[in-house]
């Protein structure tokens, strides 16, 4: 007979023998790691959810109140283990495609989905120090590097 739990120790076995690395403590975001986040995405691409683009994302944060928020907003997030309901939200948009004879397929159409620009904001901040910090502490096995930004 089939014992779940039991395999699950099984398996589980086996990271027992991979030596543990000292934990770290997750810092602060700071105004320069948003900053350059915003800066990377192309001002001409669509609008979010909200219908707010890059361009506004780069123009309201040379105020440096504003950026300040952002930074707040992204640290609570990561200190509450929190994302906020409204980062889940998107918009399924099917546009079709010019020039085509017939919309009986699938494949003459486009798919595009919009979502909340500032929790993708936030998302990229976050992935991207994750991916800095698992370089850093010699997580990732030297050949698993092909899509990583670094």
């Amino acid at each position: 007979m089939f014992n779940s739990a039991q395999n699950c120790q099984i398996n589980l076995s086996i990271l027992d023998k991979f030596p543990s690395k000292p934990t770290s403590e997750w810092l602060f975001f700071s105004n320069e790691e948003v900053k350059s986040a915003i800066n990377k995405w192309n001002d001409s691409s669509t609008p979010g959810l909200y219908c707010i683009s890059w361009k506004h994302f780069k123009a309201i944060t040379k105020d440096k109140r504003y950026i300040i928020n952002i930074v707040n907003i992204a640290n609570v997030c990561i200190n509450i283990g929190h994302w906020p309901s409204h980062f889940k939200i998107s918009l399924f948009i099917i546009i079709t495609k010019p020039n085509k004879v017939t919309y009986n397929f699938l494949k003459v159409f486009y798919s595009i989905i919009l979502l909340n620009t500032l929790g993708k904001l936030i998302k990229e901040v976050i992935s991207e120090r994750l991916q800095f910090q698992s370089i850093f502490n010699n997580l990732i096995y030297l050949n698993q590097l092909g899509g990583l930004k670094q």
